[in-house]
């Protein structure tokens, strides 16, 4: 039995099991995502139409099988290169989405579609406006990446690798965590304003990453004046 951080709060030992143990087979890809629009037509135009995505089922009930709701629906799913599938339900009489308090729910929430290169992004960016569709793109260094909404206010992101290992990090990820969740803490002990504490952590990071990549390019270019 171990102590989880929220049984530690709570002084409740809860059971989970043990630190060497391993879930079943890890996921191998990304399956369907599926959020609710008001329009299934006209979410089918933009999946098939803009963005190449064939509609490739619709399923429809009277209930939510997984909760048992008495929600009546109408599911579609539009398939992508790998075969994972962006999913859509309608449901009848369902009352409009609740206005975000922040703009930050409506930015951070996004599902981003892979393409091969950044090429390939500026051709995305190019046929979405072609096609009215307003389109930030962004220079990542590690991605490269095109912003978008759909007819349902999703936001969308077409995005290329730029660095292959941008997705293997996981010692510097560990430890980047270890320090926000302790920055947290030592700021609740101290009485300290939380948000301000995360900027300060987040500007000494982001100030030591761009150190590294002045080192980093320095490196590369002075390696490259020495070539014959």
């Amino acid at each position: 039995m171990v102590m989880s951080r929220e049984g530690a709060q709570a002084g409740v030992a809860v059971e989970r099991p043990d630190s060497n143990s391993s879930p079943p087979t890890r996921p191998q890809m990304l399956h369907h995502v599926a959020y609710v629009t008001y329009d299934s037509e006209a979410t089918a135009d933009f999946y098939t139409r803009v963005m190449g995505m064939p509609m490739v089922n619709a399923v429809m009930d009277d209930h939510l099988p997984s909760t048992g709701d008495r929600t009546p629906y109408f599911h579609t799913f539009f398939r992508m290169g790998d075969g994972s599938t962006l999913a859509f339900f309608e449901s009848p009489g369902l009352p409009p989405t609740p206005e975000m308090p922040t703009p930050a729910f409506r930015n951070f929430n996004h599902i981003a579609l892979q393409v091969p290169t950044r090429a390939d992004v500026d051709q995305w960016r190019e046929w979405l406006e072609s096609n009215g569709v307003d389109v930030q793109v962004v220079d990542h260094h590690i991605i490269y990446s095109a912003y978008f909404h759909d007819p349902n206010d999703v936001r969308l992101e077409i995005t290329a690798t730029i660095v292959d290992s941008w997705n293997d990090q996981p010692d510097m990820a560990a430890r980047l965590l270890g320090e926000w969740a302790d920055t947290k803490a030592s700021a609740r002990l101290a009485g300290a304003d939380i948000v301000e504490e995360l900027r300060r952590f987040i500007a000494r990071h982001a100030h030591q990453a761009a150190v590294r990549h002045q080192c980093e390019r320095g490196r590369n270019e002075g390696s490259e004046g020495d070539a014959p």
